[in-house]
């Protein structure tokens, strides 16, 4: 696949999707599991500004503003997320606002936000080091105590697991490595037209190695 220089090597596959994106978050793992979960585990955002990081057509950044958050910006590599995105927007107005970025690469924000979200972010990186770059990213983005979520394939996932077809997703190992961890290709089984996304399943130690170095980091510059 060819690249272009400063963004991820998976964006080529989410231009091609685009909106149809939205669709996964229709799949019952996602509609009973994924979503009321992650929202959960965020809380309350009432008054609260968000960064949406990797934020596809922008399902989280909509459901954030609708919880009251105060402002809300989505930021995703895909130019064609980013279109879908804006027009649901358009069709539905909630003042989000919107714009073409890569996470490890991020520029400085015109603000800090209180809460950053990465859903399905941290597995894209291409090695431990983007990974690193987007934590340290996210903590500049953050005011002072702001809080980062993160919603990700299971550490050292098992593909020997019972099929999960059932909940309108496949799992599968394509047989290659990362420095991070096992590559895998995730399919939803949505009608009229499957959707496959290749992606990292990080180690359990490379989100240890990650966090506690980032944890160091901020330890740091707080001295």
């Amino acid at each position: 696949m060819k690249r272009r220089r400063g963004r991820h090597a998976g964006v080529q596959q989410y231009d091609e999707i685009g909106e149809a994106f939205e669709g996964f978050k229709s799949l019952p793992l996602m509609r009973y599991g994924e979503v009321p979960s992650f929202l959960g585990m965020v809380g309350k955002v009432s008054g609260k500004s968000v960064l949406d990081l990797a934020c596809g057509t922008g399902f989280y950044s909509r459901e954030f503003k609708r919880r009251a958050a105060s402002d809300v910006l989505g930021v995703d590599i895909s130019v064609e997320m980013i279109a879908a995105a804006r027009k649901f927007e358009q069709m539905d107005p909630l003042r989000v606002r919107y714009e073409v970025g890569d996470v490890a690469e991020l520029r400085s924000l015109d603000r800090h936000f209180d809460i950053a979200v990465g859903v399905q972010c941290l597995n894209y990186a291409e090695n431990i080091a983007a990974m690193e770059r987007v934590c340290r990213n996210i903590h500049r983005s953050l005011v002072p105590g702001g809080e980062f979520f993160v919603l990700a394939q299971k550490h050292d996932y098992r593909f020997d697991s019972p099929s999960l077809d059932k909940y309108g997703f496949r799992c599968e190992p394509t047989g290659e490595a990362t420095e991070t961890g096992p590559r895998a290709r995730v399919t939803a089984l949505l009608d009229p037209q499957l959707i496959s996304i290749v992606a990292t399943a990080p180690r359990h130690e490379v989100y240890e190695a990650l966090f506690s170095y980032s944890y160091r980091q901020v330890a740091c510059s707080a001295e």
